[in-house]
């Protein structure tokens, strides 16, 4: 009989196509996976994974299988979930990520309220960019992600998730304080052509949008600085070292030297949690979504409507 953790960790080398990769999203060591697919081999008494070069492939009795452990892994999802729901309780371990503002902006307020109300969940939480995140809710390494896109840039979204809007948060211009317009009441993004602007890493989802977003106003952008976390970002522009767009969530305090002023074309990102439409039922999905909404109405957004399919919303 074929070994339920036998078959997750076949799948997790199917999905990552890493051994360490995987070890790593099973929370277990390397030597632990190969010794597991050592043994899920002799008890299908056929090779599942062959040499390529340095790292690992599936053969293709390892693919035959792989194909068929994702659809029982899914089976056993659901499963859980519909016990879950028959049992009422919010109990078990949550796993969820946010990008860096969100993490700083919500997460705080929402676990907080979770490990309150609901002491037998235990809630294991990360900082990662939006794509990563819907890859590990996808790949099962994750049961929750919050994830962003922008009003005039969708973030695209697999079929198989759900999401729920958290709130709408408005992005500003930041400036350094001796910016010849950082007095005004607004700015429009074309007076900042001559300006160095301090942006995401190049190909990153939110690089993109700005870039797209200032081309449309016209406005080639000189590229200054590139950082990852907003907070770095307000701190080159405390220096005078150019100006970034500062997005309300977990922007503040803002630093000394940095003024923030609302644009005239007004810009905001739309904030939401995604996660496996198969894992819908589960009372601790319920009950981490509620939290999150609730976090997000505190700081100012909106989160009206209904969990939706990513299929149908994105």
């Amino acid at each position: 009989m074929l070994n339920l953790e036998r078959l997750r960790t076949l799948d997790a080398l199917a999905r990552h196509g890493s051994v360490s990769v995987a070890a790593e999203g099973l929370h277990i060591t390397t030597s632990a996976v190969s010794q597991q697919m050592a043994k899920l081999e002799r008890e299908v008494g056929q090779q599942l994974l062959a040499r390529n070069g340095r790292g690992i492939r599936l053969t293709d009795a390892g693919r035959l299988l792989a194909e068929h452990a994702a659809r029982i892994l899914s089976q056993v999802e659901l499963a859980q979930s519909d016990l879950e729901a028959q049992r009422g309780q919010v109990a078990g371990e949550l796993r969820l990520s946010a990008f860096p503002t969100a993490a700083r902006g919500l997460f705080p307020t929402a676990l907080a309220e979770l490990r309150q109300r609901h002491p037998a969940l235990r809630v294991r939480s990360r900082e990662l960019e939006p794509e990563r995140g819907i890859r590990g809710v996808v790949r099962g390494d994750l049961d929750l992600a919050v994830v962003l896109d922008w009003h005039n840039k969708p973030m695209p979204l697999p079929d198989g998730l759900v999401k729920a809007l958290l709130l709408d948060d408005p992005a500003d211009v930041a400036l350094p304080a001796g910016h010849r317009l950082a007095g005004r009441d607004e700015v429009d993004l074309a007076e900042l052509a001559e300006d160095e602007w301090i942006t995401w890493g190049e190909g990153e989802f939110c690089h993109e949008w700005l870039m797209l977003t200032l081309r449309s106003r016209g406005v080639e952008p000189v590229v200054g600085h590139r950082a990852a976390e907003s907070h770095t970002q307000l701190g080159l522009v405390a220096a005078g070292l150019g100006v970034c767009v500062a997005p309300l969530l977990g922007r503040n305090p803002l630093p000394e030297g940095v003024v923030t002023v609302p644009l005239r074309q007004r810009i905001q990102r739309h904030v939401f949690v995604v996660w496996r439409a198969d894992a819908d039922r589960r009372p601790s999905i319920r009950a981490a979504v509620g939290a999150l909404r609730a976090a997000g109405e505190r700081v100012g957004g909106t989160a009206d409507g209904a969990p939706t399919a990513a299929s149908t919303a994105s």
